[in-house]
């Protein structure tokens, strides 16, 4: 099963064919999206780029545009002092199907 890593957002993702990826959010929300790998792994044989692969691309299909994270809470409190403050966050993100390795 081939393998590969590919980076969007400042983030990189190790991902496969016909796996479900949620990724940073993707301003051109287009149905198909094309990413560039900085490796693949395809058994036993391993091609690093530097930084990115040239001649390689992971194409994938976009299945929701726009998708809410969990929330993600923050807290800051001083005893005795009565202060306390309470923030959440959700990020927005992309859920995308990884169609091909190639």
């Amino acid at each position: 099963m081939k393998k590969a890593v590919i980076q969007t957002g400042g983030k990189q993702y190790l991902v496969q064919e016909g796996e479900e990826v949620g990724i940073e959010l993707l301003k051109d929300s287009s149905k198909e999206v094309n990413f560039q790998p900085l490796l693949i792994i395809d058994d036993n044989k391993v091609l690093i780029g530097s930084p990115l692969l040239e001649k390689s691309s992971v194409s994938a299909n976009v299945i929701e545009p726009v998708v809410q994270s969990d929330k993600v809470t923050s807290i800051r409190f001083k005893a005795k002092k009565r202060v306390h403050k309470k923030r959440g966050h959700r990020q927005k993100m992309t859920v995308i199907k990884i169609k091909k390795i190639a």
